[in-house]
This record gives structure tokens, sequence and C-alpha cells, in this order.
């Protein structure tokens, strides 16, 4: 059952226990700001800086969890139509989110809502190209 579970729920709601820390809860609308703050930087070769923030490493973490949720999408187990359906649900949830919630309003939750639309998509096309493939159509020719 845990197969069936769409994986960047995890994002979603570490971003929503962010924003629930924030004062103000889902109200506040200067999630963004602290999102963006840098938490630390990290010297590289051009003796440059590259400041690393919470919204960063959110961002990195959720694209992992992406390319697992697309490597998921290729099964066609029946597992997969509950995850294809659950992550519908995600992704109305965080559309209906992002336009109520101040909170929400950042590029941050857009891109993790972007990663959810995305991964919608690919289940349903994988799902077509696989019923595609085993749809064996005969032709008589006599």
């Amino acid at each position: 059952m845990f197969a069936a579970l769409p994986l960047l729920a995890l994002p979603v709601l570490a971003y929503n226990l962010i924003a629930l820390t924030f004062a103000g809860g889902l109200k506040a609308a200067d999630a963004s700001p602290r999102l963006t703050e840098p938490l630390f930087s990290i010297a590289m070769p051009s003796h440059g800086q590259w400041p690393v923030s919470l919204g960063d490493i959110l961002l990195a973490a959720s694209l992992v969890v992406l390319f697992i949720e697309l490597l998921k999408s290729t099964t066609s187990r029946s597992a997969a139509i509950i995850n294809h359906s659950l992550s519908m649900v995600l992704f109305i949830a965080c559309l209906v989110e992002f336009l109520l919630l101040p909170a929400m309003a950042s590029s941050t939750f857009f891109l993790l809502m972007v990663m959810v639309l995305l991964d919608v998509l690919a289940g349903f096309v994988m799902t077509i190209v696989a019923a595609r493939r085993d749809v064996d159509y005969h032709v008589d020719r006599a």
C-alpha cells in the first residue's frame, strides 16, 4: 500500500510544516523571504560564495523525490492507478493552497506544485503508453 502513496506529498507536507512555524501560520505573507534567507554558504572554486537557503534544500530534495516518482510511474500495477489518483488530489490541494493561502504564494511552493503536476502528467502518460503496448491488434489479411 505504501507504493500507492505519492512521495511528493512529503516535500509539500514539509513546506506546510515550515509555513506553520511562521508567525501567523498559513496566513503569513512573509514565508517567501524566510525561505530565501541563506542558511549557510559554500565556497566555490571560483572564489565566489554560493548561499544555500531552506527553499533551495527543499527544492533539491523534491527533485530527487520527483525522479523516484517518475520511476514509480513506469510500472503498470494496480497500485500505480491509485498513486496517479492520489497525485491528482495532491496537485489540486497544492493549487488551492497556492491560490488561497498567503504563505504558499512563493516561488518555492510554485515549483513544488509544478513538480506534482509533472508527476501527475507523467503517471497518466506512462499508463497510456503501457496500455497501448499491452493491446494486441490483430489484422486479418484474407
